[in-house]
């Protein structure tokens, strides 16, 4: 047993999901999404905590993170509990922050997802991106899609991450996972490889600079199906980021290569529960309808919220119209509600008096219409 373990066992018996050392502090734990100490611990100090952070990683890269300040990759303590891991460097030593994942892949239904989510499942090629802050469970959602594939069609999916976060079995399809920059060099190396390994579809875990993203719209375009993702929080900056990466002389063919490849964007966001502990998803869900594409091509992205709105009975929904639906259902604070919304303006109402004070006239509209 590492001598880390001890930290993972309170995290996983706390049902924590994330553990924070950092030299000069106590170990911490981030719990429904507080950060808290781990109670008793002693401040990590030293070679003591430089060798604990080397007892589980392999002796080369934790030469490399020790020369460059900064590695990624997993660790598994037993069968149940998996770890992401980040070594860093920071201004009083080492440090490092662990991501509890979770060994049994959830599904859809599980993780309480609008089931229209599914239909992105059942494309044959096409780009599918799947947004939101670092820690808002993309990569949980993508599991559970992918989850989903495997069980019900023949595929060949590949999938190329930093690192291999949830590890999935063949089910009915051909799972293959690949891990940055272990068995593939970069995310765009992994993806120009994919192309000729006969895959249907493609995972790439992060689609962060212009080779990856523009080998992404090339791959979608020739009949794969490329499932990525991006750090926005809503569909209109989603498809500006990825626009706005390329150089001014390319943004035309870049709108209309991603106006033909682009077939949806599910952004997403966690809240903290009211109802018991926990934290619950919301999410914005755009599928690229005519209009979409129409206003993609034009860049007016400004107008995909009338879209999106319009959108309903396709299974389209605006981002504060799920973080409504919560608040109504009563699984998420006014306070809550408020800080993850766009359009603060509609739920400034329910606020209590003090923070509402912020001058929102009280006879508003909750709908903010």
């Amino acid at each position: 047993m590492a001598t880390i373990d001890r930290f993972f066992q309170y995290l996983v018996e706390n049902k924590g999901s994330d553990l924070h050392l950092s030299e000069g502090q106590p170990p911490k734990v981030r719990v429904h999404g507080g950060v808290s100490p781990i109670p008793g611990e002693d401040v990590l100090e030293g070679e003591s905590f430089k060798n604990m952070l080397a007892e589980i990683c392999e002796e080369k890269a934790f030469q490399t993170y020790l020369e460059t300040g900064d590695l990624d990759f997993a660790y598994e303590m037993n069968e149940e509990s998996r770890f992401r891991c980040n070594y860093l460097k920071q201004q009083h030593g080492l440090a490092a922050v662990f991501r509890l994942i979770p060994t049994e892949i959830a599904s859809l239904e599980d993780l309480n997802l609008p089931p229209v989510i599914k239909e992105f499942g059942h494309m044959r090629s096409g780009l599918v991106l799947v947004t939101g802050p670092t820690g808002s469970g993309k990569s949980t959602t993508l599991a559970a899609l992918l989850d989903y594939i495997n069980s019900n069609f023949s595929r060949h999916i590949i999938t190329v991450e930093e690192p291999i976060e949830f590890v999935h079995r063949n089910k009915r399809s051909i799972i293959t996972q690949r891990e940055v920059p272990i068995q593939t060099p970069s995310f765009s190396d992994g993806l120009r490889a994919a192309l000729r390994e006969d895959s249907d579809i493609v995972l790439v875990g992060e689609m962060r600079d212009l080779e990856t993203i523009s080998l992404a719209l090339t791959a979608a375009e020739t009949g794969l199906l490329v499932f990525g993702t991006l750090h926005t929080n809503n569909a209109r900056k989603t498809v500006d980021r990825i626009i706005d990466v390329f150089p001014a002389n390319q943004q035309a063919q870049v709108r209309t290569m991603l106006a033909a490849s682009l077939k949806g964007v599910v952004a997403q966001l966690l809240c903290k529960r009211v109802d018991k502990p926990g934290r619950t998803a919301v999410n914005e869900i755009m599928f690229a309808s005519t209009a979409v594409q129409a206003i993609i091509r034009e860049g007016a992205t400004q107008k995909l919220y009338d879209v999106i709105t319009a959108g309903k009975g396709e299974g389209m929904q605006f981002m504060d119209e799920s973080i409504w639906q919560k608040l109504q259902e009563g699984l998420i604070s006014p306070e809550e509600a408020y800080m993850k919304a766009i359009d603060k303006t509609r739920f400034k109402r329910f606020l209590p008096a003090e923070q509402s004070a912020l001058g929102v006239a009280s006879g508003e509209n909750p709908l903010g219409h």
